[in-house]
């Protein structure tokens, strides 16, 4: 097999796409870190790898030039790498998510054709508890920062994980995923673990995103969770085992938030209603700052590996799913071009098939991830470059 990328390079590697009333803002108050109310981070495995040269520029440069608070939503991945953001010193912190994410193994143990979900489950939770050892109280009473881990917790057959009760719930789950996101929740539903639920007065910090649209629980995220909650959150049906019983929370089994919530297609417009006056042109640039708006903290920055902002995992190939909506108005989204993609390793992203692909050849793997990723610091560069000579005609319609 051939890993090598292309010869050929797009001159640019970033792409910028915008909500209508993210699109409104800029038009009329440009980009400052301080416009940042919430940053996403998604389920998708590997791909997130070449999302931490972005990672490092924004938790580590262009977010501490603010002061606001800000709310870091992520599933899987996006979790880890949102937690990871809550640490003292995050550059350093992302370096070490990004060599342990790639020097992850599984060798296949004689007579298995995969993992057993238990062996991988118990590895992973050993990582988890090797890189956060000692330092959850960083993440959890952050100045600034309020994460979310969001997880899917079972109903019905898949209210405990056994053999054939979660294949079973799984056909079922698949079933009523096609009928309506909302039949979904009849088997799974929405819990968020949150930090910092209170706020200094004593008063309920409600979510960054409207709970209406799917089931949705919220139990806060304590240091006798932390753990627990994060390996939910990773624990990929069928490929690692479900968390049960999290302390907490309600009882059951506790499977990878992004079966419900995939990239987090999420009612996050609903929490910036005053935005809507800027996009409807009912105030001038002056009213507006006037009227608090220009500095108020209402996008969502979601540094993204595509433009589509796919619901839920059973939506991966529901492609009317796929496109944009009302939910997404206030978003910006920064992906990688499709054409800078391809010439990447295999001209792909880092993906979970590589797993199989490389199989016990560890070092081409890690030889393969770690050039997409340091092929992804033009990402970085191009967005710290954008933020000082801002160019509207680079932003598209998301």
């Amino acid at each position: 097999m051939s890993a090598s990328p292309s010869t050929h390079r797009p001159k640019t590697a970033l792409r910028i796409y915008a909500g209508p009333l993210a699109l409104a803002h800029l038009q009329y108050h440009g980009l400052q870190a301080s416009d940042i109310g919430a940053v996403a981070g998604a389920a998708g495995g590997p791909k997130g790898l070449i999302l931490g040269p972005l990672d490092r520029f924004i938790f580590g440069q262009w977010l501490a030039q603010s002061s606001q608070p800000v709310d870091l939503v992520g599933a899987s991945i996006g979790a880890w790498r949102m937690a990871t953001a809550c640490l003292n010193q995050p550059v350093a912190a992302f370096d070490r998510l990004e060599r342990d994410y790639i020097g992850q193994h599984y060798a296949l143990l004689p007579g298995e054709s995969r993992p057993a979900a238990a062996r991988v489950s118990a590895l992973f939770g050993d990582n988890l508890q090797a890189f956060y050892g000692g330092r959850v109280q960083e993440v959890l009473q952050h100045p600034r920062y309020r994460l979310h881990v969001l997880t899917s917790h079972g109903r019905g057959l898949l209210a405990r994980e056994q053999t054939w009760r979660t294949a079973l719930g799984y056909v079922g789950a698949f079933l009523s995923n096609l009928l309506s996101r909302r039949a979904l929740g009849m088997w799974l539903e929405r819990v968020v673990f949150s930090s910092q639920m209170m706020d200094a007065l004593g008063m309920s910090v409600a979510l960054p995103f409207d709970r209406s649209d799917y089931p949705t629980r919220q139990v806060a995220l304590t240091d006798a969770n932390f753990l627990a909650a994060m390996r939910a959150s990773c624990s990929i049906p069928f490929v690692l085992q479900a968390v049960h019983d999290i302390v907490g929370a309600p009882a059951g089994a506790y499977w990878d938030g992004g079966v419900t919530d995939y990239h987090l297609h999420l009612n996050w417009s609903a929490a910036a209603h005053d935005m809507h006056l800027i996009a409807e042109g009912a105030y001038s640039t002056r009213a507006a700052a006037h009227h608090g708006l220009q500095s108020k903290a209402s996008l969502v920055l979601y540094p993204h590996f595509q433009k589509s902002v796919v619901p839920g995992w059973l939506d991966k190939h529901l492609r009317w799913r796929h496109h944009a909506t009302g939910f997404l108005d206030n978003m910006l989204v920064l992906a990688p071009d499709p054409d800078w993609v391809q010439t990447l390793p295999n001209a792909k992203l880092p993906d979970r098939t590589d797993f199989t692909r490389y199989g016990d050849d560890l070092a081409g793997r890690i030889r393969v991830w770690t050039a997409a990723v340091s092929a992804s610091a033009q990402l970085a560069d191009e967005f710290a470059a954008w933020q000082e000579r801002p160019d509207l005609s680079q932003v598209r319609a998301l």
